[in-house]
């Protein structure tokens, strides 16, 4: 009995009894669900100050990266403009040409709205395809990139919201191969939110309340190519809160967290779903598996390749973009408690002297079934004039390895009309 009790367990078989019909369900994917989407460069942390901060800027100060995170932000710009440049390697510790590059500028326009746009460009560096060990091959660059614009306005004088459409491009597909090969693209939209309190007296330092929000990347299904598969673009909801200890007018520390989730289904359970009837044959055949459908006998091979694949628990992800919203916060097949760990969550520190020079430190989490990515992150940042430099490094707490890990990034920030409006 026991043996048959270990049997069942490495199996993950389960069956049940129903007079003479026996079901049998063997699930595929019932230990891991991790969600996966499409054009997933958008979500990498393109600049220093936000990955020193543990991938997080939806409630974090302004800066000239927001139009990554929360371009609403820019409505509470002391600069007039600004123009931001930034450089992340990928895999460096496999490849030197793989890496993500992010510009933007932003010009505050008047006291209640801004203009911003943003390129982002994510390069897979040059590939050498061969058709055998003597043949010199071609050389192609696979890339995508996406291209933004937002506009920021202040419905208050301490909140404010934006509006950013986009459109992205992956040129995965090599047309020197495939003559017929053409980019995929895709457009979307992200609607986001900000709040800034002002500064309040406390016991022993000033504060400051901070509070955002973003959903990003709103938009169809796209294919990569055109008999491929449709996949959703990487829709995410981001909320945060921050808060701002002024000590003095020399010292500051701003804590903040951020927690962060697909707005995309979650895949089902899927496996194979067998049907057993023991019937016996109505001109004396063997005893076989019985079709009701078409009233055929079949053998078992052949009824177990017509269930697999099938949807043991949980939704069909085929479902328009906008449904897959709304589905994707109650189709977790664990239930609750799955879809709170969809949910990955960061904390972060930033200490600022001078407003010249800065000291960061973040942790990022996510469940060991959603991707299992942790890491702690450092990062520190210094002001000359009107040019602002950062610089981060991140240090992997999981036992998946992050294609960032020992990764130094590095971003320039030139602000024209610095201190032109008073925020604080």
């Amino acid at each position: 009995m026991k043996n048959y009790i270990i049997l069942f367990i490495a199996l993950a078989t389960i069956t049940q009894n129903f007079g003479q019909e026996t079901v049998q369900i063997i699930p595929s994917n019932f230990d891991s669900r991790v969600i996966t989407t499409g054009l997933p460069f958008m979500l990498i942390a393109p600049d220093a100050r936000s990955a020193g901060l543990g991938d997080m800027g939806v409630a974090t100060s302004v800066d000239g990266f927001s139009q990554q995170y929360n371009p609403a932000k820019y409505a509470f710009s002391e600069a007039k403009q600004g123009a931001s440049l930034s450089y992340t390697p990928y895999l460096s510790r496999l490849v030197n040409d793989i890496s993500l590059g992010y510009v933007t500028y932003f010009n505050r326009i008047n006291e209640v709205s801004a203009f911003s746009v943003g390129l982002k460009y994510f390069s897979l560096g040059e590939i050498q395809l061969t058709q055998g060990p003597t043949d010199d091959g071609i050389a192609v660059q696979p890339n995508e990139y996406a291209i933004d614009a937002a506009y920021s306005l202040r419905l208050s004088d301490r909140f404010s919201m934006a509006v950013a459409l986009r459109y992205m491009r992956s040129a995965l597909r090599i047309d020197t191969v495939d003559p017929n090969a053409s980019p995929g693209s895709t457009f979307g939209a992200d609607i986001t939110g900000y709040y800034q309190s002002e500064e309040e007296a406390y016991s022993d330092f000033n504060g400051r309340w901070r509070m955002g929000f973003a959903i990003q990347n709103l938009g169809p299904r796209f294919r990569y190519d055109d008999g491929g598969q449709e996949v959703f673009q990487p829709t995410n909801l981001r909320l945060g809160a921050g808060f701002d200890f002024i000590f003095d007018q020399y010292n500051k520390l701003a804590v903040t967290a951020e927690v962060a989730k697909y707005l995309v289904p979650t895949p089902p359970i899927r496996g194979e779903r067998i049907v057993f009837t023991d019937i016996g044959g109505p001109n004396g055949e063997p005893d076989g598996i019985f079709d009701p459908t078409d009233g055929d006998f079949q053998t078992e091979a052949q009824e177990a390749a017509s269930q697999a694949d099938t949807i043991l628990e949980g939704q069909s992800t085929d479902v328009s973009f906008l449904n897959g919203v709304f589905q994707s916060f109650g189709d977790a097949p664990g239930g609750f408690s799955e879809e709170l760990r969809e949910f990955t969550w960061a904390l972060s520190a930033e200490y600022t002297y001078q407003e010249n020079f800065a000291f960061r430190a973040g942790y990022f989490n996510e469940a060991n079934d959603k991707g299992a990515r942790k890491f702690f992150a450092l990062g520190a940042g210094f002001k000359y004039t009107t040019i602002n430099i950062d610089l981060s490094y991140l240090f992997s707490a999981a036992q998946v390895q992050s294609p960032l890990e020992n990764t130094l990034r590095f971003s320039l920030t030139f602000n024209f009309g610095d201190g032109e409006y008073n925020e604080y």
